[in-house]
């Protein structure tokens, strides 16, 4: 199965971003657009919802000029 990779609506035409795809159930690919055919890591669901949750909440904001 090939997967559909999406980027944040955040993102526009921007090729500075990550991709996500839902893959098979309850997994999580992220890899990084501007190398589409390189690796993509694998997150269970538990693991990328608390991703998503202290991203949001700026836990990785390490002062970005």
């Amino acid at each position: 199965m090939t997967s559909i990779w999406q980027k944040s609506s955040h993102s526009n035409e921007s090729t500075n971003c990550v991709e996500f795809a839902i893959d098979n159930g309850p997994v999580t690919l992220v890899r990084d657009s501007k190398d589409p055919s390189g690796p993509a890591l694998a997150f269970g669901r538990t693991a990328h919802e608390a991703f998503i949750k202290a991203a949001s909440a700026g836990e990785f904001d390490f002062g970005l000029l």
